[in-house]
């Protein structure tokens, strides 16, 4: 097992892709995605602002625990919440950045649509997960290798080694799924080389990643007492379909306070009040773990 940062992001803070800072332009981000399906950019945002963002997560975790089916396990000791986007004061920050906004549109086009907007706690005792994929490969990626999706993920905390550290198999997002259990967790005789490519991510607040959701990981062992929540952003490109497995919604007020930018991307309901979203189902490989 590999154990670095991720090498193709820079040092410094920007607030575009990174061209001409010494960072990679957005062709060679979009390069970097699809040969390792992971690409990162550091210091994305202040950590003034990722300490906000989780006192919003805390704050959502909280209300959303407090309630039957709010939270949902993704092993022992471990919860996914879903959130609607005013939950979240960082919001059109995230979705309006320009490194978010520019990979959107180079990979997904320029008519993608914000489609999740949630966050991942692994607390003490959680335990390795099982290698996995969020979703089965459509076809689109088996026939014709292209990504139709892009997760991005921010850190509330700077990541330590005894924290659970995500763990990734750059280059597999493109591994033939037919044979995974419900095509997104592949059989262990295939661990091996999972294992063998496994690099280990160590972002710190501010930070941001965007990756394939058919990328192969896992979330590992978290020896510390801390907690270690990540943010999840899902975008889509057009007809790629996840938006139906999504509750995320907006208030009219909120709504006509968003950019316009902003709005040509976000397709879900505007309502007169929010609805608690009620997580749909448990993921039995992932609940179960490997402990």
């Amino acid at each position: 097992m590999t154990t670095n940062t991720d090498p193709t992001t820079a040092s410094t803070t920007s607030t575009g892709t990174g061209a001409g800072d010494g960072a990679p332009g957005v062709q060679e981000l979009v390069e970097t995605l699809y040969r390792d399906g992971i690409v990162a950019r550091k210091g994305a945002f202040t950590p003034e602002w990722a300490d906000r963002m989780r006192e919003d997560v805390e704050a959502a975790f909280e209300e959303a625990r407090s309630r039957p089916d709010g939270a949902v396990g993704r092993g022992p000791n471990r919860y996914y919440v879903e959130i609607h986007p005013e939950q979240l004061r960082g919001f059109v920050d995230l979705v309006d950045h320009p490194w978010v906004r520019e990979l959107c549109t180079a990979v997904l086009g320029e008519d993608y649509e914000i489609v999740e907007l949630g966050f991942d706690i692994p607390f003490a005792g959680a335990v390795n997960q099982p290698w996995h994929r969020d979703f089965p490969a459509p076809r689109e990626t088996r026939e014709e290798r292209r990504l139709t999706s892009l997760a991005f993920n921010l850190t509330a905390v700077d990541t330590e080694e005894d924290m659970g550290p995500f763990e990734v198999a750059p280059g597999t997002q493109f591994d033939d799924g037919t044979g995974f259990d419900h095509g997104m967790f592949p059989p262990k005789s295939l661990y091996p080389r999972f294992e063998e490519r496994a690099v280990r991510k160590y972002p710190r607040r501010g930070d941001i990643s965007a990756r394939s959701a058919l990328t192969i990981h896992r979330g590992t062992k978290n020896f510390s007492d801390k907690p270690r929540p990540v943010l999840v952003l899902g975008v889509d490109a057009p007809g790629a379909g996840n938006a139906e497995h999504h509750d995320m919604a907006v208030t009219k007020g909120y709504w006509n306070s968003l950019p316009e930018r902003v709005k040509a991307h976000l397709k879900c309901p505007v309502v007169d009040e929010l609805t608690p979203i009620t997580q749909k189902h448990t993921i039995e490989g992932l609940v179960m773990g490997e402990a």
